[in-house]
């Protein structure tokens, strides 16, 4: 413990708080970590010893001695099934021993949390506490992964800390390393120009969840794994090899498919899993299938995937024809090759690229095929019995799903990661494709496909920073100014149910309206209010809802899946989904539902709509990037419309604010198996 958090003088000036900062950096180069691994050490023989889950008589009064101490402390008792959730059968006498652990709870704030824990513990609830210190800063780290980060410059915490009112934020930030409740690493940083070489590189410190930490780390080394276990095929067989010529038709002993053959007497795994036995074209198989490919973008791709087990692919809608040439490619060679796109829309027109190749059934979403319920099955290891996957919408993926994704990738298997970097980056924390791009680990194609038409040329400028004036002889492209959030609204609405369809024949529920955020004066719920009174009206009576409305369901971060509601009783809400899928959501479920006639760009990612009509109120203005803008203008097909009342501010976000800043730790991470390697 250091003086500052035993008692000492506490640094009052900004020069003295940074250079506390500094000095803690220093200590956690030393303690911090270890920290870390010892609390991490401990957690899974804890979880053991924990034994057979409570009954429903023990749950119970787990939620009454909750509530019971929620209330005494002017919290809601409607917190007590978080509080269980969140802190276990004994979350009673955690919170009061830690009022302050109240802040893990979701919709809690701190100066909710400070409330609480001054109703428990009177005067001594003080700001300095040590236990509001580490429920501040994993809060903090958490706020901060909502908004993308999945690591935080330690002086960046500091200062939150300081707007919290906490007396000394640098001994606080120590004490919670040491403890293990948050990891912290240090990091290189590029040397300036010139530098000598002898001159120590300068360093930042980074703090980080447990969760999020570890998933960068396994990603990186699932990422190091792709490209070291794998094998090139080659076109000559060395007599000892005992391997067919893979030029050559495979002897499959049936019409299955099934290998029998010795191989899988001396291969256990093999044997049970027959289709295991992976097969291993040469180059003169690969180039030909190059040679043969539909475009020269494809066959670049082609090139790529035989030479390296990790590619990445970057390119814009059009530019998806190429996984789906490799994957008709590499089924004509014999290989277990699935693609996986974001949504089941992309699924299918995916498989719509190579209508007539048998490989168009190895297509499935990314969820389906990582649950199982889609795709090739698993191994006996657990990992897909794949030779090749390819992953389109790769940007949509946050560090913990990318991690989730390499560890079912078998050693060996070739991995094609592919997405259009000018996209949004993931709802969940980090930027997984972003930061692989810029790590340099693998080969990078970039398609030459360019996307057509007015609507393709527009969205390619914004791409490069620019805001055209494009020719729409057909009013693909209508840009409409309004004074303010009301206009826009009025605007938008009249555009979806009456102007788009008169005009272009797009029906409404092929048009979709798209704003930055839920709240404001044209954010969705404006909007939504305002489609519903005009194409549905109704009194809601299935919880704000009726047959007809168009909802968007969320089961998870970053997953929307559109429908519309079919009826309610009872059982709960029952819906069709844009899919074709049907299901019943319960009262409680449904409690999440949203209107679905407009959505956030986030929300829109991985689908196109005949339709778009893109809102972009004035108070809208200050948080606008050419992402968004490139992402919203580019989930349109045939038409788009722009209302928007930020006036100069959208040309500006095009040309100078590229994207949000996201705080990761991967690229830093494959440095340094770079360097190691």
């Amino acid at each position: 413990m250091t003086e500052a958090a035993s008692g000492a003088t506490e640094p009052t000036t900004p020069e003295e708080r940074a250079g506390a900062v500094a000095a803690l950096a220093e200590a956690i180069r030393a303690v911090g970590q270890s920290g870390a691994d010892d609390d991490a050490s401990t957690g899974p023989a804890e979880a053991a010893e924990e034994g057979a889950p409570p009954s429903d008589e023990q749950r119970a009064a787990a939620l009454r001695a909750a509530a019971e101490v929620l209330t005494s402390g002017g919290a809601p008792a409607a917190l007590a099934p978080a509080a269980v959730a969140g802190l276990g059968e004994n979350a009673a006498e955690a919170l009061r021993a830690d009022p302050w652990a109240v802040l893990a709870l979701p919709g809690v704030r701190p100066e909710q949390a400070d409330g609480f824990a001054r109703g428990l513990l009177g005067q001594e609830a003080g700001p300095g506490d040590p236990r509001r210190a580490g429920a501040l800063v994993p809060w903090l780290l958490e706020q901060a992964a909502l908004r993308g980060h999945s690591a935080q410059e330690i002086g960046e915490v500091a200062t939150g800390l300081e707007r919290l009112g906490l007396p000394d934020p640098a001994a606080a930030l120590q004490a919670v390393v040491v403890d293990g409740l948050v990891m912290a690493f240090q990091e290189e940083l590029p040397g300036r120009p010139g530098a000598d070489d002898e001159e120590e590189p300068p360093t930042r410190t980074v703090l980080a969840l447990e969760r999020l930490a570890l998933a960068e780390e396994s990603l990186a080394d699932g990422l190091v794994r792709v490209l070291s276990t794998f094998t090139p095929g080659s076109d000559t067989v060395t007599p000892d090899s005992g391997e067919d010529d893979p030029d050559s038709p495979v002897d499959t002993g049936d019409d299955t498919g099934d290998d029998t053959g010795e191989d899988t007497e001396s291969d256990p795994a093999a044997a049970e899993h027959p289709a295991a036995a992976p097969v291993a074209p040469g180059p003169a198989a690969w180039a030909a299938a190059a040679a043969a490919a539909p475009s020269s973008s494809a066959a670049a791709l082609l090139r790529a995937v035989a030479d390296s087990a990790l590619v990445a692919h970057t390119g814009g809608e059009a530019s998806r024809a190429e996984p789906a040439a490799v994957l008709d490619a590499a089924h004509g060679l014999g290989l277990r090759a699935w693609a996986a796109a974001w949504t089941a829309q992309g699924r299918d027109e995916l498989a719509a690229l190579i209508p007539d190749s048998p490989a168009a059934g190895q297509v499935a979403t990314l969820a389906d095929l990582l649950s199982g319920t889609a795709g090739p099955g698993r191994a006996v290891d657990g990992t897909l019995a794949l030779d090749l996957l390819l992953v389109l919408d790769a940007p949509l993926l946050d560090v913990e799903q990318a991690a989730t994704l390499l560890e079912a990738v078998a050693d060996g298997t070739r991995l094609v990661l592919s997405g259009d970097p000018g996209q949004l980056w993931s709802a969940g924390p980090g930027r997984f494709f972003a930061d692989l791009l810029a790590a340099r680990l693998c080969p990078v194609v970039a398609s030459r496909t360019p996307d057509f038409g007015p609507i393709g040329e527009l969205v390619s400028g914004i791409g490069i920073g620019e805001l055209l004036t494009v020719e729409a002889p057909e009013k693909e492209v209508v840009i409409l100014g309004a004074k303010d959030g009301a206009e826009a609204v009025h605007r938008a609405v009249q555009l979806l149910g009456d102007s788009i369809p008169r005009a272009l024949g797009i029906a409404a529920e092929d048009t979709v309206l798209l704003t930055p955020g839920h709240g404001g004066s044209a954010g969705t719920r404006a909007l939504n209010a305002a489609a519903k009174a005009r194409l549905n009206p109704g009194p809601g009576r299935f919880g704000g809802f009726d047959p007809g409305d168009r909802v968007v369901h969320s089961p998870s971060l970053g997953v929307s899946r559109p429908g519309r509601v079919l009826d309610g009783d009872a059982a709960g809400l029952h819906l069709e989904l844009a899919d074709g899928e049907r299901l019943t959501l319960s009262p409680a479920q449904a409690a999440g539902l949203r209107h679905g006639w407009a959505l956030t760009a986030h929300q829109a990612v991985g689908r196109r709509w005949a339709a778009v009509v893109t809102v972009l109120p004035e108070d809208a203005a200050a948080t606008l990037t050419r992402q968004w803008v490139y992402t919203a203008f580019g989930r349109a097909e045939r038409h788009l419309s722009v209302v928007h009342a930020v006036g100069q501010a959208l040309p500006q976000a095009v040309a100078e604010r590229p994207a949000q800043p996201r705080g990761t730790r991967l690229r830093a991470i494959l440095a340094e198996h770079a360097e190691q390697g």
